[in-house]
């Protein structure tokens, strides 16, 4: 009942997320820049998003070694795949990660280890595009005119910052209790191998590098969807606005980002002086490139031996993302 009522509500949340999105554009702009979609563009974003999940997979498999949940490259390549097509359609953007936690522990690293490879890899990634945020402010707060568009900016770069360095802090306290209470051992334990993670010599420079890339090439596949309808919008000006809003869709509020992606990229564009119509035509077409490489994820899990388990993976997956698939 539970399960069904969190996506009920989710459903309910992207509708009205996208009916506030699109209540004020002009449907004939929208379908005057549909008509005349480069598909070579969308086929770029496609392979541009395969490249994206390729070096997640990467950052993943350093970050499973020492969560003593080992992948190879193919497997956790595969791995995200098969995540990617359950993002299309599970109720959360990320509900992908509880598909991705069932494979690590039937691939015989245990419950708690594929646990905590996933979440410090989702830990690791936010501080990443904190930072990023944070790092672009100077410009970005300049590029938005409106006052409440910077204010809403702030608030988030910040937000962001400070629960990135909070949940790396609660791995350097002393406290023993922090280890032995239930609501906070787990998390503590990921702090700490976020922490041996970000500041070693060997891994950290190898995870950082791929962190930025990864939310640069995001960049990138919505600068393919903007020159797919020859859109007057700068890289740069990607570069500023494109990240703020990845981290807003993060929230699983909503089914694989639907609605919350739309009204954010629709009105950020309107806040940086471009055209909310087509603001909202990227945000449809970045969504429409995840939908397809989800459809070659599905490619990949029909055809992989792990759904010969099927028969107890619904059961299992539909648990896990009801007990805890919202964390970003």
């Amino acid at each position: 009942m539970r399960g069904f009522l969190i996506l009920t509500t989710r459903v309910l949340v992207s509708l009205a997320l996208l009916y506030l999105a699109l209540r004020g554009i002009n449907f004939a702009a929208i379908q005057a820049r549909l008509s005349q979609i480069n598909l070579l563009w969308i086929g770029f974003g496609v392979l541009v998003t395969l490249f994206q999940i390729f070096l997640g997979a990467l950052r993943w498999r350093e970050i499973s070694d020492l969560c003593h949940a080992p992948l190879t490259d193919m497997q956790a390549f595969r791995y995200n795949m098969i995540g990617s097509f359950f993002n299309q359609t599970l109720p959360s953007s990320i509900g992908g990660d509880a598909v991705r936690l069932w494979l690590v522990s039937r691939n015989g690293a245990g419950w708690r280890a594929a646990t905590y490879s996933i979440l410090t890899d989702r830990a690791v990634g936010l501080i990443a595009l904190a930072l990023i945020i944070v790092a672009s402010l100077p410009w970005s707060y300049g590029l938005i005119s409106d006052a409440n568009g910077r204010l809403a900016l702030v608030f988030v770069d910040f937000a962001a910052l400070l629960g990135g360095l909070g949940f790396l802090l609660l791995g350097r306290l002393p406290w023993v209790w922090l280890k032995r209470w239930w609501p906070t051992r787990h998390i503590h334990a990921c702090s700490v191998i976020a922490n041996q993670i970000i500041f070693s010599r060997r891994s950290g420079p190898k995870v950082a590098v791929l962190s930025l890339s990864i939310h640069g090439l995001a960049v990138v596949i919505a600068w393919c969807c903007v020159r797919s309808i020859a859109a007057p919008a700068d890289f740069e000006q990607l570069f500023m606005l494109i990240p703020p809003i990845m981290l807003i869709t993060m929230l699983p509020i909503s089914i694989a980002g639907w609605g919350v992606r739309e009204a954010t990229m629709t009105v950020a564009f309107g806040y940086a002086g471009l055209a909310q119509t087509d603001g909202t035509v990227v945000s449809i077409l970045f969504g429409a490139i995840s939908f397809i490489v989800g459809a070659l994820g599905g490619l990949v899990w029909i055809f992989s031996a792990e759904k010969a388990a099927r028969s107890t993976a619904p059961i299992e997956i539909a648990h896990l993302h009801v007990q805890g698939g919202g964390s970003p």
